[in-house]
């Protein structure tokens, strides 16, 4: 191939629009995308979805959609939606996916920052949100909705089909409406919009072109050996940068199938049905699936229950040397052999990863008995480090070289280094462009040569795996100089079923004190069994059992952390559960369900003191946002608990 036949090969792929009118010539009667409603899988292939796209995208065009114009998308994950964003791009536009379970005045803040005159949502519940924001937002000039259910007496909107009929008429008259203006999209043009989770303020534009996005999708998918007809489910929200590279930029890189599910009730139903080969999870899922299982196995007979941690200690032996290829006696692979047909076989079926070939955890760190029970069960599980402004990939753990303890290797093209503050930098092609209508943050965060300041404490091991301690700005010391890393210490809590989420104190004090959220499905099966009264969630918080259970694996946690020299110091002296689960509602969490550590500092800061102090209790009331939108204030007294450290953390005399 000559250089000028390589550089035209290239500039036909280096747009999303471009790239799926060549899954349309070459792989035209393939399945691209399937949706369960009512019960049944409908699959769309790549012709299918060329000439919808094509339909919605001259529609806009006749509405005065232009080159440059933001479409706002909001909805659960459906193909329609994934069509719109292409739809938008074919017309140099950029799409801008949005939560869906984003709150009114978080949503207005997003479709006012960006601009955008367009939003598109998928029901009747985004729909009402919008027309909210209309009022206070009157750039947003066009709404359209995918889902007409319920939608009969709403005036002045559009559904999706009337925009591909009015784009059917469009064509009629100017068939070239939509490829003249894809053939002008070119590589370095924006081509999403993501908004950082805000951690510490408000939510950043994140601007990413399709060199970005392709390089991205292109190098994640050579360091794993995805194939064309690779199957995902795409459950998590569309606003997520992995879910973006992975049921979208890879889809059309490489020739994904995509699988949308009914409802987020349905999840774990659809993906047992589709047995995907390639899937993701962040922590906080498979933490959740580690919570069901426990609590089955917990309601199993003696004999069940013993087989189950009988075999899983086998798993958990050999499991890991297995997958990477290791040397493993014959005895032990027989044994293996015998726990996969009885217990990790139907296991992974029930989890849908029974034809897993590859799968990735990332967006915080995991604790490593989440991931290994999971590389146990024969689940080619990985680590992945990657952030929105790298276009998610970073590094990665190569085949053979999974260590928990790390997150991998750099991709293809990644280039780290480590501050001297500890911090770690990289460059890549899939550095972001910059942050919207924010230079300063952009210089901020991107240096003149390229850099990316990542705000993650870390060092490069000798295997040259990259080791992330925790956010730089989070990780501190005790009084006594004992390194803190907080979020080591909370997923080390979050590995218990019992315990959903957890938030650790201690930088400038003498020791390390904990909030603790409870499970409320694990520790309600728990009490249920033991016959224990409880009529919400603060009731069952409260209860003393409750307290002793949570308190029994909090002290597990510090046998954990006086057998890690660094971490010896710093095992937890103080805890309480707290009256209310944390929610992303009332601004705890981030809608991608990281901690907003600082934000929970304040608002609980009657409860941080009371742990510092010498109170068993302490009185707390908080505002906060019913599932309904409506408000109210939750108050209740909090017991603390005092634990003696291990014996190990004693000093003679």
């Amino acid at each position: 191939m000559t250089a000028e036949r390589a550089i035209a090969r290239t500039e036909t792929r280096d747009t999303f629009p471009k790239l799926l009118a060549e899954l349309a010539q070459t792989r035209g009667d393939r399945p691209a995308y399937r949706e369960k409603e009512y019960g049944i899988w409908q699959t769309y292939d790549w012709a299918h979805v060329a000439a919808q796209v094509r339909l919605l995208a001259a529609g806009l065009a006749d509405l005065g959609f232009r080159r440059g114009d933001r479409l706002i998308v909001v909805g659960d994950n459906r193909p329609s939606l994934y069509w719109s964003m292409c739809a938008a791009q074919s017309l140099g536009g950029v799409p801008v996916p949005v939560y869906q379970d984003s709150v009114a005045d978080e949503l207005a803040y997003v479709v006012e920052h960006a601009g955008a005159r367009y939003a598109l949502a998928e029901n009747q519940e985004q729909v009402d949100k919008l027309l909210e924001i209309q009022k206070k937002v009157p750039s947003l000039q066009t709404i359209l909705y995918n889902d007409p259910r319920g939608m009969r007496h709403y005036e002045g909107l559009l559904s999706y089909a009337e925009v591909q009929a009015r784009g059917e008429k469009r064509l009629a008259v100017a068939p070239d409406t939509v490829s003249a203006e894809v053939a002008q999209g070119k590589g370095s043009d924006d081509a999403i919009m993501l908004y950082t989770s805000g951690t510490t303020g408000r939510p950043k534009g994140a601007v990413l072109s399709y060199d970005n996005l392709v390089w991205a999708a292109e190098a994640g998918a050579a360091f794993d050996g995805l194939r064309a007809g690779d199957e995902l489910l795409s459950y998590l929200p569309m606003a997520w940068v992995g879910d973006h590279i992975f049921s979208y930029a890879q889809g059309y890189v490489v020739g994904l199938v995509v699988n949308c599910p009914e409802s987020a009730s349905t999840v774990m139903t659809d993906l047992r049905e589709i047995g995907p080969t390639y899937y993701f999870a962040p922590p906080r899922v498979l933490e959740n699936l580690i919570t069901q299982v426990t609590i089955r196995m917990e309601d199993a007979g003696l004999i069940k229950r013993r087989l189950f941690q009988s075999f899983m200690g086998v798993a958990r032996r050999v499991g890991p040397a297995l997958l990477d290829g290791r040397s493993v006696s014959i005895a032990d692979r027989l044994l293996y052999g015998l726990g996969n047909l009885l217990i990790y076989g139907p296991l992974k079926n029930t989890l849908g990863m029974s034809r897993v070939r590859v799968a990735y955890t990332a967006g915080e760190a995991v604790g490593p008995e989440i991931f290994n029970f999971y590389r146990a069960l024969g689940v080619n599980m990985k680590q992945l480090y990657g952030q929105t402004e790298a276009s998610v990939f970073v590094t990665i753990h190569p085949n053979g070289e999974v260590f928990p303890e790390t997150v991998g290797k750099p991709v293809s093209k990644v280039e780290l280094k480590i501050a001297e503050s500890g911090e770690v930098l990289y460059r890549s092609p899939g550095v972001f462009k910059e942050y919207f209508k924010n230079p300063e943050a952009t210089n901020d965060t991107k240096t003149a040569d390229g850099w990316v300041h990542t705000g993650d404490a870390g060092y490069l091991d000798e295997r040259g795996h990259l080791r992330i301690i925790d956010r730089a700005k989070d990780v501190g010391k005790l009084n006594d100089g004992t390194l803190f890393a907080p979020k080591y210490i909370e997923n080390k809590l979050k590995f218990f079923a019992h315990i959903n989420e957890a938030v650790a104190f201690g930088d400038g004090h003498d020791f390390v004190a904990a909030f603790v959220n409870i499970d409320m499905i694990a520790v309600g099966d728990w009490a249920e069994r033991r016959n224990i009264a409880y009529a919400s969630y603060q009731e069952l918080a409260a209860r003393p059992e409750v307290y002793d259970l949570i308190q029994s694996e909090i002290e597990q946690v510090n046998r954990d952390l006086a057998a890690d020299p660094r971490m010896a110091g710093a095992q937890i002296r103080r805890f309480l559960i707290l009256h209310k689960a944390l929610e992303a509602d009332d601004g705890e969490l981030t809608r991608t369900n990281k901690v907003r550590r600082g934000f929970i500092g304040e608002r609980y800061k009657t409860l941080v003191d009371a742990l510092y102090g010498t109170a068993k209790s302490a009185h707390i009331g908080v505002d906060v946002t019913f599932e309904d939108g409506r408000k109210g204030r939750i108050e209740g007294d909090v017991a603390i608990r005092d634990l003696a450290p291990h014996p190990a953390l004693r000093k003679a005399g």
